[in-house]
């Protein structure tokens, strides 16, 4: 290889170029611009001449639900498809993947701004956590694979349940439809303390790359506070910034928030029964004979 590639970028890049397929991310972060570090966005060097897609494109202030990434998602898997190439969905949110597996329709609920208001004065007034508590009761399932720092997914469940009187995991499961692509899921694991050391060496490489200095430039850039900025990296980032905790306390909580986040993603993906799943202590080469003999 040309240069040194781990994990999951590293196996989509020789996948495709086995399959003769093309990359479409399926992470919720890669999607904003300026979020390099943070997001952990492949380069342009790790590509190494691979199109990759739905990276970089929605400005950080901007909302984008599930229901746009399906749109335009299913918009690139037909543009491949239709060049004759193999798309490979390249992520780690559940909701994004899910869309697309199992074709739910999100039909876009209309947003009640003064809801939605009173809302957001509550978490000022009463903290997130109450709030997470609540939409936990309404929505247990869906709650299972929400951050209690999500704000914007934490909203939008008792949003949801206001504006229809259904839960958002009973509308997802009456909206399934039967897809209309073949498809394998694979999922990369490591033995856990494995996994949780290389998280924790991966923050630390964040915050040497620049991440505190990312997130001064973002937050520079909007007299508001952007949306994104409540991913896992860059909140804790922020809280560094504003003084609410120190430099050291602001690392310990992103490694500990993204230790907590894989966990989370790990029981996701152990819902789907289809799912093989590939050691990544192991080499690339290994785990690229199990794709190929899974899709052969």
């Amino acid at each position: 290889m040309a240069q040194q590639r781990h994990g999951k970028t590293a196996l989509s890049i020789e996948l495709a170029k086995r399959i003769n397929g093309e990359v479409i991310s399926a992470d919720s972060m890669q999607i904003y611009r300026y979020m390099d570090i943070g997001s952990a966005k492949p380069t342009k060097e790790e590509m190494d001449g691979i199109p990759h897609y739905m990276i970089d494109f929605v400005e950080p202030s901007q909302r984008y639900s599930v229901a746009d990434y399906k749109v335009q998602a299913e918009k690139c898997i037909e543009e491949i498809l239709k060049r004759g190439k193999v798309p490979i969905i390249v992520g780690g949110t559940g909701l994004y993947i899910n869309s697309l597996i199992y074709a739910i329709e999100y039909s876009e609920t209309k947003i009640d701004e003064e809801y939605r208001k009173s809302l957001e004065k509550r978490v000022e007034e009463e903290g997130l956590d109450k709030l997470y508590e609540e939409a936990k009761e309404i929505d247990p399932e869906a709650m299972k694979n929400i951050s209690t720092n999500d704000r914007k997914r934490i909203i939008r469940v008792l949003e949801i349940f206001k504006q229809t009187g259904k839960t958002k995991t009973e509308l997802e499961k009456e909206s399934r439809k039967e897809i209309k692509y073949d498809y394998k899921v694979f999922v990369t694991n490591m033995d856990r303390e494995k996994l949780y050391e290389r998280i924790n060496k991966r923050v630390d490489i964040m915050i040497e790359q620049g991440l505190i200095e990312e997130t001064k430039k973002i937050l520079n850039l909007y007299k508001e506070f952007p949306t994104a900025m409540q991913a896992i990296g860059y909140k804790e980032i922020k809280e560094y910034l504003d003084g609410e905790l120190t430099k050291e306390e602001a690392i310990e909580k992103v490694k500990m928030e993204s230790r907590r986040y894989a966990k989370r993603q790990l029981t996701w993906f152990r819902k789907n029964e289809n799912t093989t799943w590939l050691d990544m202590s192991k080499p690339v080469e290994e785990n690229l004979d199990i794709i190929m003999n899974n899709i052969n």
